[in-house]
């Protein structure tokens, strides 16, 4: 565009910076979606897709020169040298912690959408009003009914198999063909539901996977997602959002480009554009625009908005109630149980599922009165064990390698999510002192769990032990791991949206009070965090707020 000039800026590409570059395209506004890290090519450039573990010197896995590298990274799964170039190097961008926090992020076009878990579940109002009947942060200003219509909008298009349940905590989506469960989990279900009269129940994932033909994508049943998917087989920027939003003809993509920030006219009390560090060159590039989409993921949003200081809003723009930053929120994980299952010696499954099963929370709900607040939800399977298990009885030769010709035993394993509440005082700050590789300001964390969710744990791993054991699984082991912050890769808040300007950053249509042509529509808006995965509400919060920042823009509001 002429003088860097567009009708709207989307800043991220991840899940929700691609939906909203694809419904601000559709509706004519030509658009510019900034990407702070290199481009990825569908298909082309997905080079782990076809490969195995085998085809890496060092089996997939970790080396010392790695963990030397990646101290943060290290700390979970991420750290791997089949796609270690899709998360963010932590020596060029580091990050410090006043209390430990494990920050796993993606800077790439696509984002954290070509890595995601893909586990899709909606809200019920018994969690958009827990704030409000508890007197927790603040009340949500949604509810249920308002986001249906985009829960189902937003589905549709990304394609979220599951199974019709008719829970009142957990809305069936619009669902594609649901994934089967194995032998296993469906007799796990079955007693589980049995044991506890229908208060419990086990539930096939719901999972954004087109288990049938969808715009030219389908699930192969390869269980290769975190790699990149050809087959377009799950949801992410580049198999769905970009290409529609690329259809249009109004979609322009720059990648290498570190939005630094947002810029702001005093006099309309609005955003003007953006200022852009480029990746490569490192020149400050200046673009404009009528309605700005803040969706550089939760935490690099809030780093954006308070590095967008003026001599108004010193903290930065939307500090003016004193929530930037703070009510940071995540999922609590590292407490599970596992057990084996006999009798199924003569079944076996077919294809790599790329799912599990889910228990959605019970905990707090329908009578249930713990001593703590919220709950949590297990996600977890039963397979047979395959070729990578350690036989005891044989460690070397050729007995070894025939026992591992056969499948080993069935085992069934499930993880508890825990809800995180919105603590003030769990916070992001920008640390001044220390710099990234490009001189930048970087964020310090000051985040933990708290009584609450200590409390939670407990019933965490009791109830985890206990449901398998009820199931009938023998040498249950459940255990109760590391629940640092983060580590669910799930970060929320930091941005909240509310009903009053006084404590909240955004109001209900996700705009900032402070600037209302810009729009916050990734995981820094929730006012709350639940339990169940967060990614598929983004989506349609998303959708709706592109849908009525273009309404505003046709008035004349924004």
């Amino acid at each position: 565009m002429a003088d860097n000039v567009y009708d709207a800026i989307v800043i991220g590409s991840g899940i929700s910076g691609g939906w909203a570059a694809k419904e601000l395209c559709e509706k004519g506004l030509k658009t510019i979606m900034l990407e702070r890290g290199k481009d990825i090519k569908h298909k082309t450039d997905y080079l782990e897709a076809n490969k195995e573990a085998w085809d890496h010197p060092h089996r997939g896995g970790r080396t010392q020169e790695m963990i030397k590298n990646y101290p943060a990274l290290k700390r979970d799964y991420p750290l791997n040298e089949r796609n270690l170039d899709w998360w963010a190097s932590d020596k060029d961008s580091p990050y410090t912690e006043t209390k430990r926090f494990d920050w796993f992020r993606g800077y790439h076009v696509g984002g954290r959408s070509l890595l995601w878990g893909r586990q899709s579940y909606r809200w019920s109002d018994l969690y958009f009003e827990e704030n409000a009947k508890e007197g927790i942060g603040v009340d949500w200003p949604v509810r249920y009914k308002e986001l249906e219509q985009w829960y189902s909008y937003v589905e549709k298009f990304a394609g979220i198999s599951g199974s019709k349940e008719g829970l009142p905590e957990l809305p069936d989506s619009e669902f594609l063909p649901a994934m089967d469960m194995t032998c296993v989990e469906k007799d796990v279900s079955a007693r589980i539901k049995e044991h506890y009269k229908g208060m419990r129940k086990m539930i096939i994932g719901r999972c954004a996977h087109a288990t049938i033909p969808l715009n030219d994508r389908q699930c192969m049943y390869r269980d290769k997602c975190w790699f990149g998917c050809p087959f377009g087989g799950y949801f992410s920027t580049q198999s769905a959002t970009l290409p529609a939003a690329t259809a249009t003809g109004n979609l322009t993509l720059r990648p290498w480009s570190i939005v630094t920030k947002i810029l702001y006219d005093k006099d309309t009390k609005k955003a003007t554009g953006v200022e852009v560090l480029d990746a490569n060159d490192n020149k400050t590039y200046v673009y404009k625009a009528k309605v700005i989409f803040l969706n550089a993921s939760t935490l690099n949003s809030a780093w954006i908005l308070m590095n967008s200081a003026t001599d108004i809003w010193p903290d930065g723009l939307g500090s003016s109630s004193g929530e930037l930053g703070h009510n940071l929120m995540d999922h609590h994980l590292g407490v599970y149980a596992f057990g084996d299952a006999e009798g199924y010696d003569d079944k076996y499954t077919f294809g790599r599922r790329a799912n599990g099963v889910y228990v959605p929370r019970y905990r707090n709900f329908f009578g249930d009165k713990r001593d703590y607040v919220r709950g949590f939800g297990y996600q977890g399977g039963g397979s047979r064990d395959g070729w990578g298990r350690e036989i005891a009885e044989f460690n070397i030769g050729g007995d070894y390698k025939d026992a591992l010709l056969e499948p080993g035993g069935w085992t069934f394993g499930m993880g508890g999510f825990g809800e995180i509440l919105p603590y003030h005082e769990n916070k992001v700050t920008l640390n001044k002192d220390k710099k990234d590789k490009w001189g930048l300001n970087i964020l310090d964390f000051d985040c933990e769990l708290k009584e609450n969710e200590l409390k939670m744990r407990k019933d965490m791993k009791n109830d985890a032990q206990e449901m398998l054991e009820a199931a009938g699984l023998k040498n249950v082991q459940a255990f109760d791991g590391d629940g640092t912050p983060g580590r669910g890769i799930h970060e929320m808040g930091t941005a909240r949206m509310g009903k009053d300007p006084k404590t909240s950053v955004l109001n209900k249509w996700n705009q900032v009070w402070d600037a209302q042509n810009v729009f916050v529509t990734d995981g820094s808006f929730m006012t709350s965090a639940a339990c169940q995965n967060p990614s598929l509400t983004y989506m349609a919060f998303t959708a709706r707020a592109a849908n009525y920042a273009v309404e505003e823009l046709k008035k004349g509001n924004i």
